[in-house]
């Protein structure tokens, strides 16, 4: 059965509505499959790992997770793969799937419970509380979100001089792919105290060489990552249309790991000091 978890309007703000459903026999379960990396280091930080017996690609934090089997990439999960390391509860970021895996774990009485996910504080808050209630331990849950407000409280990212920041998410054959608004590193560029470079679409697509000139960067922020996305300084201030930047000029360029950037769980107020500092450190 698919499942999705809902809090009170207050805490979720940012994610919408939700159905709660998660049961006694959700609680009890000790075969436990984290899909989402955000999911999984909510588990551990909610000290439950002892409770999971395998993990998705994306899992890749604490290192421990990495121990675990590991089921394949969170879009594209195949039953076999899951099925292999025989769960009992399933819990998934939202946007987990193909929905033919999912419906599957259905016919085989697998609950898999989606988590919501949203790209701010209150977000992060409502995860968490989300992934507790899955495992029946909310009273974690209430514990560790008021540990993350409270650090998120605590926060000063406030600037007179908003820093221009296009995140590039990869350059394969030198096409720059960036992210638009309402996508994750438009939510971490805000609460960082950045603009978004790129607001006339949402998510992440290709740019032309124009709409990168137009953008203006003062700062170029990219996950910090190797493999055919990665990208080196010299080939980023070599691309035409970012020479003419101002991030260019200063070459200035931020990369951060992907997963405490754009994660969204008990990081991120980690991840919003590191990328404020990173944009206004030396000014």
């Amino acid at each position: 059965m698919v499942r999705v978890l809902t809090f009170p309007m207050t805490v979720a703000m940012a994610v919408g509505l939700y159905v709660l459903t998660a049961s006694a026999d959700d609680a009890q379960a000790d075969r436990v499959l984290s899909i989402g990396g955000s999911v999984t280091e909510i588990v551990y930080a909610l000290g439950e790992q002892d409770r999971l017996i395998a993990r998705d690609t994306t899992s890749s934090y604490p290192i421990e997770a990495e121990a675990l089997p590991d089921v394949g990439y969170m879009r594209a999960l195949s039953p076999e793969g899951i099925l292999s390391v025989n769960p009992q509860l399933i819990i998934a970021e939202a946007g987990s799937g193909p929905h033919e895996t999912i419906a599957v774990m259905e016919d085989a009485d697998i609950p898999f419970i989606q988590i919501p996910d949203g790209y701010d504080s209150d977000a992060v808050v409502a995860k968490i509380h989300a992934v507790a209630v899955a495992l029946g331990v909310p009273e974690k849950g209430d514990a560790l979100a008021a540990d993350v407000a409270a650090q998120f409280a605590t926060l000063d990212t406030a600037t007179e001089t908003p820093a221009r920041v296009l995140f590039i998410l990869s350059m394969q054959g030198g096409r720059i792919m960036a992210a638009g608004a309402h996508s994750g590193a438009d939510g971490i560029i805000a609460m960082a105290g950045g603009i978004n470079a790129i607001s006339e679409f949402e998510g992440y697509k290709p740019l032309t060489d124009e709409a990168v000139s137009a953008a203006n960067p003062d700062v170029i922020v990219m996950m910090d990552r190797g493999g055919d996305h990665a990208a080196e300084d010299a080939d980023l201030w070599a691309n035409p249309a970012i020479s003419t930047t101002p991030a260019a000029q200063t070459q200035s360029i931020v990369r951060i790991n992907g997963l405490l950037l754009l994660g969204f769980g008990p990081r991120t107020p980690e991840a919003v000091t590191q990328l404020h500092a990173a944009l206004y450190g030396d000014r």
